[in-house]
């Protein structure tokens, strides 16, 4: 018997003395969490980034040596790219990852290994984005000879791929407001273009001396893109719309007050709403708003200061939202908000007069899922829920290095391991 034992503990998998836990019930909320990854210095994607593949069954990762999917079922873990990349966009139509390397755009199969290269940046320029129908990516350049603010992050740069690949850090700059300030008043000239992903056309569909930033195509509809005007969010109109076919860019929010800001927008999954982080004004009172593109209907949804986060997300079917918290150094300075948040909306009814122009407001009712205190808020968590809408998925420091977690959005009555 005492032998049956020892050989039974010897084949129970147990994490490497210098590696995070595997699995673990959190104390405080009750909600079990997994750590996905085993590489240092592994993240999943930007939260408005599409960071699984087209059928719904991998997530995408990056890694110091480049992109690995990893199976959510199975939990096994393929790499689908080497090297120094910049991750771009996974795929919605086909099993593709596309990204940049060396001053081009590529994609790569993840099933074959297949591997094409598109085209050639133009100079000075990045790309971000990829369509619904993957027939066209999206990016700016600056125009020009003007100065390159080294310390200004390139477009979706925390999307990007890991410090040890492109030279700086996931943490955000110590400097950023300042950065952001400079960047802001130089007024540079910039283009918005797509690249063909078929021929590798270069076609400029938009020039601004505005700062141009986080493109993000609809999930759905292949022709619209929005953007924002980058900068200090209480001097900029950030959110704005325009068909890459053609036409004006068209501006989603109006401010109504000094100091109101909005920002860090997303789509959601049927690509029928934007929805973003509003305050009005900033650091006072905060909101998840949202506006229909087809009825310009606008819903806003209000948290408390501890609950506001520096990301939001949705599930596929819009019925939770999701939130990474954020830390006293941050715009709500909030006291105890160091967690990942799980939402349920909940729309106020109207029992006084209606208005096709009124916003219809609900609020968010909160539930804690994962303690993020032992977590270090210059390394933002990023959270988007897995496909079957079951995980949030997040990226974290709290043991030291950055791997990959996941929480699940049922409580669970396991122990901790």
């Amino acid at each position: 018997m005492k032998r049956l034992l020892v050989g039974l503990i010897l084949v129970i998998p147990m994490p490497a003395a210098d590696e995070p836990p595997v699995s673990w019930v959190d104390p405080d909320t009750g909600h079990r969490v997994v750590r996905l990854t085993k590489e240092k210095g592994s993240a999943s994607l930007y939260f408005n980034q599409n960071g699984y593949t087209a059928d719904g069954k991998r997530l995408v990762y990056t890694t110091p040596d480049g992109i690995s999917v990893l199976d959510l079922e199975k939990k096994t873990v393929r790499q689908a790219v080497s090297g120094r990349v910049r991750m771009i966009d996974a795929g919605r139509r086909h099993q593709r990852v596309y990204y940049l390397r060396d001053g081009a755009a590529y994609w790569t199969d993840v099933d074959s290994g297949e591997t094409k290269k598109i085209g050639d940046l133009p100079p000075r320029g990045g790309i971000s984005t990829v369509n619904a129908d993957e027939t066209l990516l999206a990016g700016t350049y600056i125009e020009g000879e003007g100065r390159d603010y080294n310390n200004a992050r390139p477009p979706r740069p925390e999307a990007g791929a890991p410090a040890q690949q492109q030279g700086h850090s996931l943490d955000q700059p110590r400097n950023k407001g300042q950065m952001m300030e400079e960047r802001w008043a130089a007024k540079l000239p910039m283009g918005l273009f797509t690249m063909n992903v078929q021929t590798g056309e270069v076609k400029t569909i938009h020039k601004d001396n505005n700062w141009l930033n986080h493109l993000l195509f609809s999930p759905t509809d292949p022709t619209m893109l929005m953007f924002c005007h980058e900068g200090p969010w209480h001097k900029v109109d950030r959110i704005w719309l325009m068909r890459t076919t053609g036409g004006q860019p068209k501006k989603i929010h109006s401010r109504t007050m000094a100091m109101e800001i909005w920002g860090h927008e997303f789509w959601s999954a049927d690509g029928k709403t934007i929805w973003y982080d509003l305050q009005t004004p900033r650091g006072e009172d905060f909101w998840l708003a949202s506006y229909n593109v087809d009825s310009e209907a606008r819903q806003w949804y209000h948290l408390q200061r501890d609950e506001w986060s520096i990301h939001f997300n949705v599930t596929r079917d819009g019925k939770l939202f999701t939130g990474d918290g954020g830390d006293p150094g941050q715009v709500a300075k909030a006291k105890d908000g160091q967690w990942i948040y799980l939402f349920r909306p909940e729309l106020i009814p109207n029992r006084g007069l209606d208005g096709k122009s009124f916003v219809q407001p609900g609020v968010l009712r909160s539930e804690r899922l994962v303690n993020m205190s032992k977590h270090q808020y210059r390394l933002e968590p990023n959270v988007s829920f897995t496909p079957d809408q079951k995980w949030v998925v997040f990226r974290s420091n709290m043991f030291g290095d950055t791997y990959v977690f996941a929480v699940e959005v049922a409580k669970s009555s396991a122990q901790s391991n």
